[in-house]
């Protein structure tokens, strides 16, 4: 067992055109006040990390980590969620999907695909550079569309959608094994990894990588009615990041799972702060403290109800009063006596 790390913050959605947002330094200066010893860092915003600098540039780096550190924050890992995103989009959501990627390359899904692929290169790369040894992506996805079975699918066609996943996907985790990064895909609707069924179709595909990894986020599996506990004691090896997001389900005569369509605040399902929903973070942390999870506790907020700043100010306290500082001895130490072999013959009676 070890003590989980944290709290720490991903900036992706505290981003913004006015200060303190607007920098690195006014965002590391924001976190660190609000009580957070770490930040997670998107890599789609030259504001906050010019990943091509960062890759070709010593003193860049220094600098990064340095306004980190003086600002009392560390960076804990890096995240190329919306690059990840593009490595594979079915043609129903091209349009919407475009915004993720540079002007000119909109509607050029070719071009789009071979500019996210180099993105998450170069993210693999920068982390390596940067120290650290994981880094958090969106799967992509082909077979979304096709997620609820009606009208029927094709045979064979789910995992053809899968063997082209894993075909995309696997330079990528080659690159990754070569600098010592673990990808962590965060599980999530939207994407072809969306709970563990699928991450196993996908980790069957690229033969049991072991840069293959989850990002667990509880989140999105209350929302599914997936038993999100359980899922730790099934993929605890393969659990290497961890955001702490609340939800709550609340199913009515109206709508359920799917929430028919409805905006976030009237959904049966939406997103909380941290403490403001239904997710039992004491049992999770717990789960992940014994099975020693390594990384990092880490918020990012996303509510229907709540400020920003509020919902990130209150889960700096609550990720802090939620870590386990793990015991160094068992707590009935105080009763052990000493080994005698002997002693221990007569007791079983031997």
């Amino acid at each position: 067992m070890q003590t989980i790390k944290g709290p720490a913050l991903f900036l992706a959605q505290f981003i913004g055109d006015a200060a303190p947002f607007d920098s690195w330094a006014g965002l590391t200066g924001w976190a660190a006040g609000c009580g957070y010893r770490g930040v997670q860092v998107p890599t789609g915003d030259a504001r906050i990390l010019d990943l091509a600098r960062a890759e070709t540039s010593a003193d860049y780096r220094d600098d990064f980590l340095g306004t980190a550190r003086d600002n009392g924050v560390a960076v804990t890992e890096l995240s190329a969620h919306l690059q990840g995103q593009l490595v594979a989009v079915h043609p129903a959501y091209d349009a919407g999907f475009d915004a993720f990627a540079p002007a000119a390359l909109r509607g050029n899904p070719a071009a789009r695909q071979e500019w996210a692929v180099d993105q998450v290169a170069r993210a693999i790369r920068v982390s390596r550079l940067l120290g650290l040894d994981r880094m958090a992506t969106f799967s992509g996805a082909l077979a979304w569309p096709y997620l609820y079975p009606w009208p029927q699918r094709a045979p064979g066609l789910v995992e053809a959608a899968f063997d082209a996943l894993a075909a995309r996907w696997r330079p990528l985790l080659d690159l990754a094994e070569d600098h010592g990064v673990d990808l962590c895909y965060e599980i999530h609707p939207g994407e072809d990894l969306h709970d563990g069924a699928s991450f196993e179709m996908f980790l069957d595909r690229v033969n049991g990588h072991p840069r293959a990894n989850m990002l667990y986020d509880p989140s999105h599996y209350l929302l599914q009615q997936l038993d999100y506990l359980q899922n730790i004691d099934l993929y605890h090896d393969r659990i290497r990041m961890f955001h702490v997001k609340d939800a709550e389900f609340r199913p009515t005569g109206r709508q359920g799972v799917y929430g028919g369509y409805q905006p976030w605040a009237a959904r049966a399902g939406r997103f909380r702060s941290p403490g403001d929903g239904q997710v039992d973070f004491g049992a999770i942390f717990s789960r992940l403290t014994q099975y020693g999870f390594d990384g990092w506790a880490v918020v990012e907020w996303e509510c229907a109800l709540k400020h920003p700043e509020d919902g990130a100010r209150e889960g700096a306290a609550f990720v802090r009063d939620h870590i386990i500082r793990v015991t160094p001895h068992a707590f009935d130490d105080f009763a052990a006596s000493a080994v005698d072999g002997d002693a221990i013959r007569k007791a079983l009676g031997l």
